[in-house]
């Protein structure tokens, strides 16, 4: 019956979370006909993270192809097996894209009504946001850059190591100084797994500024970093 819906409008929104401690970069929030239909259905949910919204299109998260394709667009910040999440199937048909077989493991009486977009309209909307960092703060601008730099300097490998994550590291609100890190950038890699052996995990806490550019503050903490075997200057994490 979807040849029946009418065409809704899709907007990707960007929204730093004021509870980040389970990602923390921000949420992109779909809203439909310009309304959070989904929060009314799953308010404690939160919707796919910005890190995930990079690489090749078909791998972001809200991607539709003529295969259906079941993924959750909202869950908590302890999991979906703890306290549910919302699923919706994907698929394209035609010039159209439809959102529907919605599923609310944490109120099966809540679900949205389907959905049907332009598929022209669907992807331009997922290709903007995907591009889009006017969401950022400085925090998060350091990050993006100083990732996209240590992924490309093959730096890691070197010393048999693989990148696995540079996140942004806010200031907690209402917490003590004294209980919380400063702001700034976690670099976390770790060994490659040789035969018979444990691959150790290492990290860097590294401080960002509002006083210097971003892009200044990436080339010194990079510089840091690709000094020298970056093992020797990193914490060894679960020790």
């Amino acid at each position: 019956m979807t040849d029946q819906l009418a065409i809704s409008t899709l907007t990707l929104q960007h929204r730093i979370p004021d509870d980040w401690a389970a990602d923390p970069w921000a949420e992109v929030r779909p809203l439909i006909d310009g309304v959070d239909v989904l929060k009314a259905v799953h308010p404690e949910g939160m919707a796919a993270s910005r890190r995930y919204w990079t690489g090749p299109a078909e791998t972001w998260p809200l991607a539709a192809t003529k295969e259906p394709r079941r993924v959750i667009i909202t869950e908590p910040t302890c999991t979906a097996g703890c306290c549910g999440a919302l699923y919706v199937t994907l698929r394209r048909e035609g010039d159209r894209v439809i959102w529907d077989a919605w599923e609310n493991t944490s109120n099966v009486a809540a679900v949205p009504a389907d959905v049907c977009f332009d598929a022209a309209q669907y992807e331009a909307e997922l290709a903007r946001a995907a591009a889009d960092h006017s969401w950022e703060e400085p925090v998060d601008t350091v990050a993006r850059l100083l990732h996209q730099t240590l992924a490309d300097s093959g730096w890691f490998e070197r010393w048999g190591c693989v990148l696995t994550d540079v996140s942004p590291r806010r200031e907690e609100p209402d917490m003590p100084e004294e209980l919380t890190s400063p702001e700034g950038v976690d670099v976390s890699f770790r060994e490659v797994q040789a035969s018979g052996a444990r691959a150790r995990s290492y990290g860097y806490e590294l401080f960002t500024t509002h006083d210097q550019p971003g892009e200044e503050q990436v080339r010194h903490l990079a510089a840091r970093i690709l000094a020298d075997d970056p093992r020797e200057a990193a914490e060894l994490e679960g020790h």
